[in-house]
């Protein structure tokens, strides 16, 4: 079969590279890809945000039998609704599923109204109100502006004049556009953070592998919130004992609550959790594979992901026996200078002898006069597998050093924090 898969980033690299592994799919199609991306797939300079453009792309091509979506904002306009209205198959969950992530205040109510364990919260579109909440609350505190942001609108306050400054920012600086028009102001939990992604096709849930993803831009989870600097998986605290508790108590009851919205959800559900001392808590939803969160579990996926999403689609996830290698898997990310602030684009990028074992997804990169160069904040994902993360991100590091291209930096710390939590 022919698929087609929007997006351009280091999770679409993975995506299609686990896609291209599967005797189901002949061709790749992706829509607007990268320089990676374009030795896997045909690359489609449509604008994947309009989600009739696309629509009509499809239908002109006419031999598309499978679309993946997978970054949010299309997810958020219907896409997937725009091209099942058009008598297409499509993967990922339908816009009035991915309220779920497009909005922190609807999944902040969903929590609360099914008790769903999260940090307690309130939530407020006038800035005013909001300021004098913030004026009196307990510090630290969490802001969160409430509609996508490219995972960068979340705000750690450490002191009240953070707060306040951070508050203004979003709100009246409008820094994340119209995603702060209203923000949730959320009580800071402490604890060690894991993703948990999960399939799910609205009536059984599988969950993935689970991964650690590093948001600071500097060692130490310090510096600035960023999309992800880096992954590693598993989670070396999450066991049998802690993944009985987050199923039964987090994502069974979510996928219920989204059904008895009228919001049944198929896809991937992202739920990012905190080991806090009272339990484990949602800290956000997203409605798609996370970024890079991908580059590490889907390396380790062993079932033909092609037949999962078919399943998803066709509501038959219980049939299908999904199964993961053993070992580990480490991501480091490789950034721009400057970034998540202002960088420069086009710097060349230059690849020594890699080890054979070593893949390197692209995320912000480009074909320019026949070079590879740099067209975004992160540019690329190096990643390896090992028997343990140690052994993984020693590879990594390695091979990271053989990677060049003007600016360039990474966090020298992936993979050793919670290293010393004991597994429950």
């Amino acid at each position: 079969m022919n698929v087609l898969v929007i997006g351009n980033g280091g999770r679409e690299h993975a995506v299609i590279a686990a896609l291209k592994k599967s005797p189901k799919v002949d061709k790749i199609y992706a829509m607007k890809g990268n320089a990676g991306i374009a030795e896997l797939a045909e690359l489609v300079n449509v604008d994947y945000c309009d989600v009739k453009a696309v629509g009509d792309w499809v239908d002109a091509k006419g031999d598309i039998d499978f679309t993946v979506v997978t970054p949010d904002d299309p997810l958020a306009l219907g896409l997937v609704d725009e091209l099942q209205s058009r008598g297409h198959r499509a993967f990922g969950p339908n816009k009035n599923a991915a309220i779920i992530e497009a909005s922190k205040a609807f999944s902040k109510e969903l929590m609360k109204k099914y008790n769903i364990p999260t940090a307690k919260y309130e939530t407020f579109s006038d800035y005013e109100s909001a300021k004098m909440y913030v004026e009196t609350c307990d510090i630290p505190v969490v802001l969160k502006a409430d509609g996508l942001a490219l995972g960068k609108g979340v705000l750690i306050c450490m002191t009240r004049e953070e707060a306040l400054d951070g508050l203004k920012e979003m709100m009246l600086d409008q820094k994340f556009g119209s995603a702060g028009n209203k923000v949730v102001v959320e009580e800071f939990l402490v604890g060690p953070e894991v993703s948990a992604l999960a399939f799910t096709d609205g009536k059984t849930i599988k969950p993935m592998i689970t991964s650690c993803d590093h948001k600071r831009a500097k060692d130490n989870d310090e510096g600035l919130n960023t999309g992800g600097m880096g992954t590693f998986s598993p989670a070396p605290f999450y066991g049998e004992k802690t993944e009985k508790e987050v199923i039964e108590k987090i994502m069974l009851p979510t996928i219920a609550a989204m059904n008895a919205e009228g919001r049944t959800f198929k896809g991937v559900l992202y739920f990012g959790l905190m080991k806090t001392k009272d339990g484990m808590k949602v800290i956000e939803y997203n409605a798609r594979f996370g970024d890079p969160e991908t580059q590490v579990i889907l390396p380790m996926l062993k079932t033909d992901l092609m037949d999962i999403f078919e399943a998803i689609v066709d509501g038959r996830l219980d049939e299908v026996n999904i199964e993961w290698e053993d070992g580990a898997c480490v991501c480091l990310v490789l950034a721009s200078g400057g970034y998540p602030e202002k960088y420069e684009k086009g710097k060349e990028i230059t690849f020594g002898d890699l080890d054979k074992d070593v893949t390197v997804y692209h995320a912000g990169t480009a074909i320019k006069d026949g070079k590879v160069v740099t067209s975004g904040g992160r540019v690329l994902g190096v990643v390896a597998k090992g028997a343990d993360i140690e052994q993984a991100r020693q590879k990594v590091y390695a091979n990271a050093e053989k990677i060049h291209f003007d600016g360039m930096y990474y966090r020298k710390d992936i993979g050793i924090k919670y290293r010393d939590i004991a597994k429950e």
